[in-house]
């Protein structure tokens, strides 16, 4: 048992984890160690070859590639401990980590934990479509690996099942590359990838969209031959009397996200039924003191930029935490908590607890698409914050500030935020 102590302990070496582990080093964490149980780091972003990253951030526009190596160049030069090849087999509530690579087995001693542990992405048996198992069927993550870090085609004819922004992004990506994209098919009313990539990925280049449409079927004995599509119905029902043959060799798969939090439930932090993350305070720390969420694994983001800075937030607190701890000043006793309620038109609300007065940021996303609303954040019988939008739409993430006074965090229980029409 190799022994080691840590200040923060970073899980997971994709774009989260690499800002939070800079940002902590930043904020004064002396020891900052980032565990990645793959062989490189930056998660997903080598793969992503298009431009377009860190606008939002920084100003400047670069691929996946240029984005993770600014961070992983400036953590090495801050002396962050990268650890890869390295799985992280669990924690406990004395933030104590077990952990095993090549070299053996690490018990890691921390005195805060940032959880930066990603998503994955839903299958075919997510969407339960019937029919062979034929080659030739790929989430969309999968046939953009291959084709930006291997160069192998993954198909000539494709029908893409979701209008998620890595299968708009490969719907493009495949078109440069001569294959025949045939459909891009949407089970919902609207596509629930961001607008730009509509325009960008698909009218650019004359790529069909087909709303209220799923895969009903898969035909194909070694290759994949056929797609069955159909028209579904307002509550997601195939219509009969819908259904259109596609010949195809490639069907690829944007079906979603799946928050990746197993180490998380193993050691009893919440999770949101709704976001698939940890339950998080205002200072993106989880049910567990001294663990804190970010990126992809506490909500879905909509872009890297957005996702980072959450992600250099949790580096903050977490550093902070340390300190504390270091210097036995970390608050005790229970904390009041007042709960973050998603109110009529919203679907959900990051963070989903407030605990201390002062300045919140809050994220959010409405329940569906819409055109002018209000968007008001309630707590007791004070409204806090009452803001237009221009439009709303379920793949655009909304981001508020909210003060809440001191008075508030004593007298109330609940905030709710609302969408609304009027």
């Amino acid at each position: 048992m190799i022994d080691e102590r840590v200040d923060v302990v970073v899980i997971g070496g994709g774009p989260a984890g690499l800002a939070a582990a800079v940002s902590a080093k930043q904020h004064g964490a002396e020891r900052v160690m980032v565990l990645e149980r793959n062989s490189w780091l930056g998660g997903i972003l080598p793969q992503c070859i298009h431009d377009g990253f860190g606008v939002e951030e920084t100003g400047t526009s670069m691929t996946g590639p240029e984005y993770a190596e600014k961070y992983i160049e400036r953590g090495e030069k801050q002396g962050i401990q990268f650890m890869t090849e390295t799985m992280v087999l669990r924690f406990d509530e004395k933030l104590e980590i077990i952990a095993v690579n090549k070299k053996g087995i690490y018990r890691i001693r921390a005195t805060a934990i940032v959880l930066s542990t990603g998503c994955r992405e839903k299958t075919r048996w997510h969407a339960m479509i019937p029919g062979t198992r034929p080659s030739g069927i790929y989430t969309a993550g999968v046939a953009q690996a291959f084709i930006n870090l291997y160069n192998i085609m993954p198909g000539k004819n494709v029908v893409i099942l979701g209008s998620g922004d890595v299968g708009l992004i490969m719907a493009r990506r495949l078109k440069f590359e001569g294959a025949h994209v045939l459909a891009v098919l949407e089970i919902l009313p609207y596509a629930s990838g961001l607008p730009r990539n509509i325009v960008q990925c698909l009218d650019d280049y004359g790529i069909p969209l087909y709303l209220n449409h799923t895969v009903t079927a898969i035909a194909g004995k070694e290759r994949l031959e056929q797609v069955t599509i159909q028209q579904v119905d307002e509550h997601m029902i195939p219509i009969p009397g819908t259904e259109k043959q596609i010949p195809c060799d490639t069907l690829l798969l944007s079906l979603g996200l799946i928050p990746e939090n197993e180490l998380a439930k193993s050691v009893g932090i919440e999770i949101d039924t709704i976001t698939g993350g940890p339950v998080i305070n205002q200072r993106l720390e989880t049910t567990l003191s001294g663990v804190f969420a970010c990126g992809n694994c506490l909500q879905v983001y909509d872009t890297v930029d957005m996702l980072s800075l959450d992600a250099k937030k949790a580096g903050e607190h977490a550093a902070e935490h340390s300190i504390q701890k270091h210097k036995n000043t970390v608050p005790q006793g229970k904390k009041r908590v007042m709960n973050v309620l998603p109110g009529a038109g919203v679907r959900y609300v990051v963070p989903q607890r407030v605990t201390e007065d002062g300045a919140v940021h809050f994220t959010l996303r409405a329940q569906k698409p819409g055109g002018t609303a209000t968007l008001r954040v309630i707590a007791g019988e004070q409204e806090l914050l009452k803001k237009k939008l221009p439009w709303v739409n379920p793949v655009s993430m909304i981001s508020v500030d909210v003060n809440i006074p001191a008075e508030i965090i004593t007298s109330a229980k609940t905030v709710e935020v609302t969408i609304s029409d009027h």
